[in-house]
């Protein structure tokens, strides 16, 4: 990724934001985190983005080879079908992406199925699924690279039509696996640390999910804080697209709303090739699975929203992003900006 350049913030922004609000609001009054929020997408839109918020998400699916061992409490057919409800707008991530006024982008990065027939997916694939890293890499680094810039050129795509604020959506079955093995290959730290329920799995199957990280781990032995190499050794084609897409977007000075924990581990691998892209990210809500709260800790992303939430494909930013919009409008017109 050596044409790719990122530059930091105009932290004068920020300052002005608070100045602002101060002036408007008495001593004791206070919109608490919302302040935050409008200093941090005006700061990281240079200011431009006062005019409003133009969100659009790139839901990015791809299919995981370590899915053949149960670790989801789903098949992998499930993938397909949730294309096929994205295209009905029956699915969550329809609804919500609806209410924050959101474009959705379905793109198949490396799905294991032919969905070439749907008019409404992007196609991208770059394999059919991933290999299965218990066994040797998940992707080869042309493949790793390939997958990055699809989602880099999608995103530039909708920042050229007038995107202004970056959506993650993901689906993959499996990829709750995928994102625990990349947390503990960037931390170093073991299985058990970073396996989480995912879809709701039973004891069972998730002695089955982290004996597959764990050997994931094992036989592939990935860089600590290498994102490039974690991505080849571990990743899935839903965090590469993603990740492409967040580096893309710091690049253009447009932040990225990040999801849940897959969404986080997608950034985390954009933050391994290129730390300053965390600067233009926003991180929507909270997951309860076991690595989200120490992947935020090394973005130093504080979420939005603690709501319970467990269903990922961009939900939870679409909320935030609708949050986020109200906290703007308010901003703009208590202040006249």
């Amino acid at each position: 990724m050596e044409d790719l350049y990122i530059d930091l913030p105009n932290e004068n922004i920020r300052k002005q934001v608070k100045e602002n609000w101060r002036k408007v609001l008495a001593k004791e009054e206070h919109f608490g985190i919302l302040e935050d929020m409008v200093a941090d997408y005006l700061t990281m839109t240079d200011g431009r983005g006062i005019r409003g918020i133009q969100p659009t998400m790139l839901l990015m699916c791809g299919d995981h080879g370590i899915a053949q061992y149960g670790v989801s409490a789903f098949p992998q057919e499930v993938t397909l079908q949730m294309i096929k409800g994205y295209k009905r707008g029956t699915a969550g991530a329809n609804v919500m992406a609806n209410h924050a006024g959101a474009n959705v982008v379905v793109v198949d990065n490396g799905t294991n199925f032919d969905v070439s027939d749907l008019d409404h997916v992007r196609q991208c694939k770059v394999a059919w699924g991933t290999e299965d890293f218990t066994r040797g890499p998940a992707m080869t680094a042309e493949q790793a690279e390939k997958a990055l810039r699809n989602g880099m050129r999608i995103a530039d795509e909708m920042i050229d039509a007038g995107c202004n604020m970056l959506e993650t959506g993901e689906m993959g079955i499996g990829n709750t696996t995928s994102t625990a093995a990349i947390a503990a290959a960037f931390f170093g730290l073991p299985a058990e640390l970073t396996v989480g329920r995912g879809t709701g799995i039973n004891d069972e199957r998730m002695k089955v999910k982290t004996d597959v990280v764990r050997r994931g781990l094992e036989v592939n032995q990935p860089i600590p804080g290498d994102g490039f190499d974690i991505l080849c050794k571990v990743g899935g084609y839903d965090h590469a697209g993603l990740a492409g897409m967040i580096l893309a977007g710091a690049a253009r000075h447009v932040p990225t709303m990040v999801d849940g924990v897959n969404a986080t581990a997608a950034a985390l691998i954009a933050y391994g090739i290129e730390p300053k892209c965390a600067k233009y990210m926003l991180c929507s809500h909270l997951s309860s699975d076991l690595s989200h709260r120490k992947m935020l800790e090394e973005l130093q992303l504080k979420p939005i929203v603690n709501a319970g939430m467990r269903l990922g494909e961009g939900t939870g930013a679409s909320l935030a992003i609708s949050i986020l919009k109200t906290a703007l409008n308010t901003y703009r017109e208590l202040t006249d900006a």
